[in-house]
């Protein structure tokens, strides 16, 4: 798989599960986004069929340079385009699994976005989404004393510094919830954080040896599961069902 964290591993469950209801045949992933294929190519190793859709053709050369270097090409497709233009690209409901990972906090219109997610997935599938958390962002302006930023960050209606950002908005977990219920398509049914610990440990402590990245990646993940730290990490990750 991609990694052994909590997203990575509710992915792979999400997949099981899609493999189960196809009876073994290819899951069908659309990753929207995906970009070089940091996602794509270990699913396609796991023998899923995915679809990537990006705007960067040099992305998507090194995509399939990976998938190639891999041997999964048969099993990779890689389409220049974006989400505002997914139906053109991605038929409507031919998705086991959407990933939008790192997307919606890039979008012009993120309520389309997520919209144009949903018609991509099949009933009974999933959207697998990977945002930027808004509080851990006015933690780390806080302790960094960069406090007019902190203060923009906490008061802005979409979670952003100010012009210079280079992203369009930053989610709290109750945001990410409704936004992704909005339409009545889509039922959250894991909600989740990633990066809610290994941010602030000391690189002296992260550094020191394999013991200690154990304790922090065994630490991160007993954070991931407790409500209460889920508005402080650096990401959240949704899992969404589309209703049958």
């Amino acid at each position: 798989m991609v990694g052994n964290g909590p997203v990575h591993r509710a992915v792979a469950a999400e997949l099981a599960g899609a493999q189960a209801r196809r009876a073994g045949r290819a899951p069908q992933v659309l990753d929207v986004g995906g970009g070089s294929g940091a996602w794509a190519v270990p699913l396609a190793r796991l023998g899923c069929a995915v679809t990537v859709v990006d705007t960067s053709p040099n992305a998507l050369a090194a995509l399939q340079r990976r998938a190639r270097e891999a041997g999964v090409h048969d099993l990779v497709t890689s389409v220049q385009g974006d989400v505002d233009a997914l139906a053109d690209v991605a038929p409507a409901g031919g998705a086991d699994l959407v990933l939008g990972h790192g997307l919606l906090e890039v979008v012009d219109d993120v309520a389309a976005a997520v919209t144009a997610l949903t018609r991509a997935t099949r009933p009974g599938g999933a959207v697998s989404v990977l945002v930027a958390g808004r509080y851990a962002a006015v933690l780390a302006r806080t302790l960094g004393g960069r406090l007019a930023e902190a203060r923009a960050l906490l008061t802005d209606p979409d979670g952003r510094f100010g012009p210079d950002d280079a992203l369009r908005r930053r989610l709290g977990a109750g945001e990410l919830r409704k936004l992704l219920e909005a339409g009545g398509a889509l039922t959250v049914e894991l909600l989740q954080a990633d990066g809610v610990l290994e941010g602030w440990v000391p690189g002296a402590v992260r550094d020191s040896g394999p013991a200690a990245a154990t304790a922090v990646a065994e630490l991160e993940s007993m954070a991931a599961a407790e409500p209460a730290l889920l508005d402080v990490a650096a990401r959240l990750h949704a899992l969404a069902r589309r209703s049958s």
